[in-house]
Parts: structure tokens; C-alpha cells; sequence
């Protein structure tokens, strides 16, 4: 179709050859992903928009968009105003939204393979204040009227070996069972596709950016498992990797098997699982359990082979960067390097090492007033040259077979301003806050947010994005259950307590709308921390990213001695990390960029 607005219109007349009076668009799977196949970027292709967490409501006469404090920019750049309102969350919620504008007596549809039980329930309740239903769709109206719709991914399965999960895929299995035995349950449901990947260590390329496949599975409570997937994309490797403690199936029969589990007590999570999943149990006879996805927290906390790996990956990706940042400190002034051409050569440098699999997400590469918009992806459109006397940002990550990265640089291109570095450095004060924290085991993420934020709160600003996000061994680049985020945020995820084999992101930011943006992220590991005389286990997070932090945009009188000494010291680790993987005018570079700095 040749625009939004006719696919808008071709919508509305779906909905009502379906006897529907509106319907609630998603951005997510069957399996309640973050990032999702082409196949599902439903809401991508009926609004524009490309960030990564939004809905949509359709209604005969309005339609609204959803987004949190990330996308405030980045929708009204991408969304038509003349078709679409905008709505904040979590300020608005979609159930709310419905009670205020769907018309008396309406018909909803959703989609029950893209929305939790919980949710339809909220959205059932506000609607029934309306006289209107909630009604579960068998076809999903968009792809009745997206006519090029892809495919879903036919990629195979790769075994991810012992030596880099840790542990084999039969051992987590038992450890599942044991727990299921002792819940007297029968067996537990995983949907999350990096819980499957985990689980069974197997990855896949069905989703971009992220090594995972389009599967279903059963783990049973004596260890066995059911594994759903199109039987095309094993491969003998992966079958005698699995064994015979895993029965394949096709993963079309996923829900038909459910509706064979009558009399059986299944273990859904609720956070995790769609709303079809539960209705298929109940509809069965079957006992649902909610509980938490077995798989979650033991994913979260590393072990030793999966910290390993993740440390060799670090170095490496932040010799790659370490490279881009000279690269881009020689050429931007120059002239004639612009977003694209900036994100494009950084991934050519992390090619270079041989061992790069995928980027962990589209980097987000901005310059100027780009860099202001949080999860800024560069397109044609909206490509910007980096210009003299701006700042620029870029956050990008690697999939490694041994790791995951992410990491996000500023730097200034020409001179900074006063107000800059003045802003840059309070960004470093957060960082560096976090970075040396010290506190009791058992503490949330939540306790932790503040801290990041303290100095920016003195000057009268802030950031609309949680502080960190867990990070998976080769999995998914955002990976709960912990978080360093505000309660109620809606990046919160929960609130977890943090426990030592945890990796989260630290990366404090702000972010001048129309101007620029500044954001410092490494990854930091949750470690237990000896300290004299304590009454309690004590925790604190290890570095695990090292590439320099820009020191021209460093205001050291503002640092205390204690900051100033972690930053220095920060800057001889990474010299001694990552110096030795570097020659001639890069190595120079760097020895230069980590030369301590004093008042």
C-alpha cells in the first residue's frame, strides 16, 4: 500500500468485514519478545514507527499510539499526527485509554497470542464499564490485510557448546524438575525464546540482533522436555546434541498438545506466556500454576564459564571501539562522515576480529540533536552529518559466541561547551555512583537508581529511561529479571533483588531535546564484596566494559578525589586491557585518552 494512512484505512475495513469495532496492535510475538521477526512487526507496518516497545489502538473513528519517555521524539518523527494520537506511558495504559474512547456497546478484538492473560483481564474490566467486550480474534486482522507480510525465519538451530553455557541442557533440565517436584506440578511451559535457548543450549537467527529460535517448550517434572519447532531448521548435529531426553515436535502442535494436557498441573508464567496459552490449558482441563518461568533467574545469574566468556568478549569489542573512537576523533572534523556511514564503519571494525556473529542491536548512532532522541536508529531520512562543535552518540553492542556487549560512547566533534562538559560530567558522577556502589545482598535495582541520577537531580534534570538492564550470555541484549530502574517505571520488569553472577548495564544519560544527547554505559557484574567488620553479605558491581571515557568533555574540578580516583583508575585497566590489542597511532591514541587526569 502506498502509505500509512491507506493502511490505516485498509484496517478499518478489515475490522469491519470482521464485525469489530477496534483493535489493539502490540509490538511483540507469540512470544512476548522485545525484538521481534519481521513476520510480527505489525505495528512497525501499519504506524512507521521503529523503536522497539509501543501499541496502537484502532478505533472506527481515532487511533492512538503508545510510547514511554524513550520514543517522545523519536514517534512524532515517525507516526502522523493527523492519524494518530500519542499517548505516554505508563501516564496512560491502553485499558484506560479504551474506558475514555470506545464507543458504548463496542467489540475489541486482540490477538490472544500477543497479550498476557493480565491483560486481558484489565482491558475485559475497563471495557465492560462501557457495556463493550473484549473479543479474542482466530485471525489477526492485519496480516488479513498486509499483503507482502514476511515469513517467519527458516534458520537452523546451532548447538551453543558446554564450554561456553557452563552447564549442560540435561542438568538445568533436572535442576527444573527437581523444583517441579517439589511445586507438585507436572511440568512448566517456556515460552520467552532466550529461556528456550538457555534451557536446551541451542541458539538460532530467527530474530534480529537476537540468537534465538522460533520454538515452544515443555520442561517435564522428570527432566524430559517437549520441544516445539519446525523440524526443518534441526539438523542431526542438534539432535544428537539433544538427546533422548527431549521429544521433538512440530511447532505447529504446540497448542493442540496443550489441549491434551487435562488433569495436569502446568507451571505458566504469566509475565511470559500469551493469554492463548492459558486459555488452551483451561479449555483443556488442565491446573494452572503462575509462577515465574524456571529458566529466569538461574539465566540471570552467570556461571563461571558464561562470566569467562563475556570477559573475553568485552575485551575484544572494546578494542573495536577503542578503534572507532580514534577513527572518529581523526575524521569527523574533516568533513563527509555523517550517522550512517559512522555506524556502518564501527561494525566493520567489529568484523575484523573474525569473530562477530550479529550486532546485539541497530546501533543507535547520533549526531547533534539525533543524539537527544534515546533509542535513535539513523535511516536516509534522517541521517545528520557529524558537525563541528556538536557531540555525538553512539551505543552499540556485539554477539559474541562467548558474549554480549553493549556499550554507548559521547564524544565532542570540534569544541564542547561549558554546559556540555558541565553535563557530561554529571552524567560521569551517576556512572561512576553505580560503578562503586556498595550495599547489602537482597538489594533491588530500585534502591540502587538514585544514585545515578543525584547529581543531575542537583542541577534540576533528569533522564526518562531506567539506569540498567540485565545482559544475557550470547542471548538477549535486555534480559531480566533484574533491573537498576524506579519502581513503577516501565522498564521496571519487577523488582528483583540483585545477586552476585548478575550483568547489568550502568548508563546514566542526559539528553537536551533539539541538541544533544550524552549517555555512559559499560556492563558491571554483580560481585560479592568483603568488607571488615560487616554484619551482612555484602555486594558491589565489577567493570566489565573498558574503552576510554572522553576526557576533553571531563570537568575534573567537579569530581571528588574518590571519583577521580576510580576514573583514573578505570583508564589504566583499560590500557592494560585493551593497549596490547592495538598498533602504532591507535595505541598511541589510547595511551593518550587514559592518561590520568588532575584538577
Amino acid at each position: 500500500m502506498s502509505s500509512y494512512a491507506d493502511r490505516l484505512t485498509a484496517l478499518r475495513v478489515q475490522l469491519k468485514e470482521d464485525e469489530l469495532d477496534g483493535f489493539v496492535v502490540p509490538l511483540t510475538d507469540e512470544h512476548l519478545s522485545e525484538y521481534v521477526g519481521s513476520y510480527a512487526q505489525r505495528l512497525a507496518w501499519l504506524t512507521g514507527f521503529k523503536g522497539s516497545a509501543g501499541s496502537a489502538v484502532v478505533l472506527p473513528e481515532e487511533a492512538a499510539i503508545f510510547t514511554d519517555g524513550r520514543y517522545t521524539i523519536q514517534v512524532r518523527q515517525q507516526v502522523s499526527g493527523d492519524d494518530w494520537s500519542y499517548q505516554s506511558v505508563p501516564e496512560t495504559s491502553i485499558s484506560d485509554w479504551l474506558k475514555e474512547h470506545a464507543p458504548d456497546g463496542a467489540r475489541i478484538g486482540y490477538d490472544p497470542w500477543l497479550h498476557t492473560a493480565e491483560w486481558v483481564k484489565s482491558a475485559t474490566k475497563a471495557l465492560k464499564a462501557k457495556g463493550a467486550e473484549l473479543a479474542a480474534v482466530e485471525r489477526n486482522p492485519i496480516d488479513a490485510v498486509w499483503a507482502d507480510r514476511p515469513e517467519p525465519s527458516k534458520a537452523r538451530l546451532v548447538v551453543q557448546p558446554e564450554a561456553l553455557a557452563g552447564k549442560g541442557s540435561a542438568e538445568k533440565r533436572h535442576e527444573m524438575a527437581d523444583w517441579l517436584v517439589e511445586t507438585k506440578a507436572d511440568a512448566a511451559v517456556l515460552a520467552a525464546l532466550d529461556s528456550i535457548a538457555w534451557t536446551f543450549n541451542v541458539r538460532g537467527a530467527d530474530v534480529t540482533h537476537t540468537p534465538v529460535a522460533l520454538a515452544y517448550a515443555l520442561v517435564n517434572a522428570d527432566g524430559t522436555a517437549e520441544l516445539f519447532v519446525d523440524g526443518e531448521k534441526v539438523g542431526d548435529d542438534v539432535r544428537a546434541h539433544l538427546g533422548n531426553g527431549v521429544r521433538l515436535h512440530e511447532r505447529d502442535q504446540f497448542e493442540p498438545y496443550l489441549k491434551s494436557l487435562a488433569g495436569k498441573t502446568i507451571v505458566v508464567d504469566p509475565e511470559r506466556s500469551v493469554a492463548a496459552i492459558s486459555q488452551a490449558l483451561e479449555g483443556a482441563g488442565a491446573t494452572i500454576l503462575a509462577a515465574r518461568d524456571p529458566a529466569v533467574l538461574p539465566k540471570a545469574i552467570k556461571n563461571a564459564a558464561e562470566i569467562a566468556g563475556h570477559q573475553a568478549a568485552q575485551a575484544r569489542d572494546g578494542a573495536a571501539i577503542s578503534r572507532f573512537l580514534r577513527w572518529v576523533e581523526v575524521e569527523a572534523p574533516k568533513g563527509g562522515i555523517d550517522e550512517l556511514i559512522a555506524s556502518d564503519k564501527l561494525k566493520a571494525l567489529r568484523e575484523e576480529g573474525g569473530q562477530l556473529r550479529d550486532l546485539s542491536f541497530d546501533t543507535i548512532s547520533g549526531a547533534g540533536p539525533n543524539g537527544a532522541i534515546v533509542h535513535y536508529k539513523a535511516s536516509e531520512a534522517t541521517n545528520r552529518p557529524l558537525e563541528m562543535n556538536s557531540l555525538y552518540l553512539v551505543d552499540s553492542g556485539g554477539q559474541y559466541a562467548d558474549g554480549t556487549t553493549d556499550i554507548t560512547r559521547t564524544l565532542p566533534i570540534g569544541e564542547p561547551t561549558a554546559e556540555m562538559r558541565d553535563r557530561f560530567t554529571r552524567v560521569l558522577k551517576g556512572h561512576i555512583a553505580i560503578a562503586t556502589a556498595l550495599f547489602p545482598k537482597g538489594t533491588r535495582g530500585s534502591q540502587l537508581d538514585s544514585f545515578a541520577r543525584a547529581s543531575l537531580w542537583q542541577a534540576g534534570l533528569d533522564y526518562a529511561h531506567g539506569t540498567g538492564h540485565g545482559v544475557g550470555a550470547f542471548l538477549a541484549v535486555h534480559e531480566g529479571p533484574q533491573r537498576i530502574s524506579p519502581v513503577g517505571s516501565s522498564q521496571s520488569g519487577g523488582d528483583e533483588p540483585l545477586q552476585a553472577g548478575m550483568i547489568l548495564s550502568n548508563e546514566p544519560g542526559y539528553y537536551k531535546t533539539g541538541e544533544y544527547g550524552i549517555r555512559i554505559e559499560n556492563l558491571v557484574l554483580v560481585a560479592v564484596r568483603t568488607v571488615a567488620g560487616a554484619e551482612k553479605e555484602m555486594l558491589g558491581f565489577d567493570t566489565l566494559t573498558f574503552a576510554p571515557i572522553e576526557p576533553t568533555l571531563i570537568d575534573a574540578v567537579m569530581l571528588s578525589d574518590a571519583e577521580l580516583g576510580w576514573l583514573n583508575d578505570y583508564h589504566a585497566e583499560v590500557l592494560a586491557k585493551i593497549g596490547p590489542q592495538l598498533e602504532g597511532e591507535d595505541k598511541a591514541w589510547l595511551e593518550k585518552q587514559c592518561a590520568p587526569l588532575s584538577r
